[in-house]
């Protein structure tokens, strides 16, 4: 039984694999492998298989009718073929319309790609910056360890209080009970970010990356932005069913022809034989029913598009700029930290460090100040994080691909 157990464990292992991808290529990989973005393109399929359908001509009808011969008409055959023709433009507009909608489904798909792409790339930083913070943490955890020690032999010797040798224990529980967080938390973003890449869950996820860049994007206009074009095109689209609901005031005029073969019995031996061949048509007037209805119906929704695809852009606007300034507000908090605070504190805390290892100092004061390099140094992981975050937000609110 264990070695069945340890052959299946082994099994499992193999099955296993790890991939390690970089932050650049979250996109592409989303794009290729999300689950939805592959049911979602089929959108456009079925758009495609509707425009096949649009603006054509209805079925001919064929019609054929028998009488036989009775005392008072003669037996007779007829046949009829009839065709429905428009008297509008109403096909050309079926056929513009169903392009349109076409259009439209490709963008709409376009815009499931931006925001997933940027819903994982979001998943990625955060991670990614929380990898970090755990190396930061496990790095003053070793620290902390080796202060701990120190304190406990001190303090064996009689050199220094015992309440700081047990101060010194209580910090690493602390560093190591937040290091566990970390942990957790980030099992719970990599558990969200496979699927959207197409990563099994018993595969391993690494991601690489340098998020202490933070150069500003260029300027992008953002008129090309998926939703901000599926917008526009909803609103052509609107047009365009305006337009075919007042071309659907006539109804289609009926052309055809039809022919006729009679037979009568005047005398046993005589049998008069004639026929007949005619056209016809007919159009329908609107008198009681000129769509009114559809008509006004079409150009309310025409004027709804107009004007969310107005409320749109003003939204698109906001974003772009408020994640642009986010951008250089982090970046110059990231500057200022890293470049002006974090070397002085660092080189405080080996200071105070090497003054609680002479007896110089309390171990109080050496404890506060790795505190604040820490929570300097998660500092400016935090900006990096957060400049990244905004960079996402302004990337996608302006459709970069």
């Amino acid at each position: 039984m264990p070695l069945r157990t340890s052959l299946f464990l082994a099994l499992l292992s193999t099955s296993a694999s790890a991939l390690t991808l970089d932050l650049s290529a979250i996109g592409e990989r989303v794009r290729q492998e999300h689950p939805s973005l592959k049911a979602a393109r089929m959108v456009v399929e079925e758009a495609r298989g509707r425009q096949l359908g649009a603006g054509r001509l209805s079925n001919p009808t064929l019609e054929t009718s028998f009488q036989n011969e009775s005392r008072v008409s003669p037996r007779s055959t007829i046949f009829s073929l009839d065709q429905a023709f428009p008297v509008t433009k109403r096909l050309s507009l079926e056929k513009k319309l169903s392009a349109q909608l076409v259009q439209a489904a490709e963008l709409e798909v376009k815009d499931v790609e931006r925001r997933y792409i940027a819903e994982a790339k979001t998943l990625a930083v955060k991670l990614l910056a929380l990898d970090q913070h755990l190396v930061l943490h496990r790095q003053q955890m070793e620290l902390a360890r080796k202060l701990s020690t120190f304190a406990k032999e001190r303090a064996a010797a009689g050199e220094v209080s015992a309440l700081d040798a047990a101060q010194a224990q209580v910090d690493l529980q602390r560093l190591l009970l937040e290091t566990r967080k970390m942990e957790t938390e980030t099992l719970s973003l990599r558990g969200a970010l496979k699927p959207m890449l197409g990563i099994a869950t018993k595969d391993s996820l690494a991601l690489t990356g340098n998020l202490t860049a933070t150069r500003l994007p260029e300027s992008t206009a953002w008129h090309k932005r998926p939703d901000y074009q599926l917008a526009q095109t909803r609103t052509e689209a609107a047009q365009t069913e305006a337009e075919l609901a007042k071309a659907k005031r006539w109804q289609d005029m009926s052309a055809g022809f039809f022919a006729a073969r009679e037979q009568q019995d005047v005398t046993p031996r005589n049998t008069e034989r004639t026929g007949f061949v005619g056209f016809r048509f007919s159009i329908p007037l609107p008198l009681w029913n000129r769509n009114q209805g559809e008509i006004a119906e079409k150009a309310a929704s025409a004027e709804r598009a107009r004007l969310e695809k107005d409320s749109l852009a003003s939204q698109i606007t906001s974003e772009a700029d408020t994640a642009h300034r986010e951008m250089e507000a982090n970046a110059a908090l990231l500057r200022e930290t890293r470049d002006q605070f974090l070397p002085l504190v660092l080189e405080q805390t080996h200071k105070l460090e090497k003054a609680y290892e002479a007896g110089q100092t309390d171990l109080l004061t050496v404890l506060r100040a790795r505190d604040q390099r820490l929570e300097l140094e998660s500092g400016a992981l935090d900006a990096a994080r957060d400049f990244h975050l905004a960079r996402i937000r302004y990337e996608a609110a302006v459709g970069k691909p």
